[in-house]
């Protein structure tokens, strides 16, 4: 019994950090992780830099993407695209 008060404190720890730090980085590289794969072409996006286009071309073997803005034509990585603030530019009002 003595064993197991002596480490309660570490194993306490432990399930801290795992829900605290490791579970939302785990569930935000699955969510980048679906919307990389469901993106295709004729998608409005916005960088994470904040540019806002439509994407034109996807290309698989370099994982980027080609986005048509108001300037014209830039390529990107697809990593460059937020997640976050795609959602809410396609959310339906």
């Amino acid at each position: 019994m003595r064993r197991l008060e002596q480490y309660l404190p570490i194993l306490l720890m432990v399930v801290v950090v795992y829900f605290f730090i490791l579970a939302p980085s785990i569930k935000r590289q699955k969510k980048e992780k679906n919307f990389m794969a469901s993106i295709k072409k004729g998608d409005r996006v916005i960088t994470k830099s904040g540019i806002h286009g439509k994407i034109v071309e996807l290309n698989d073997k370099d994982h980027t993407c080609i986005i048509e803005t108001g300037a014209g034509k830039i390529k990107f990585e697809r990593a460059a695209l937020s997640v976050e603030a795609t959602a809410k530019l396609n959310k339906p009002s």
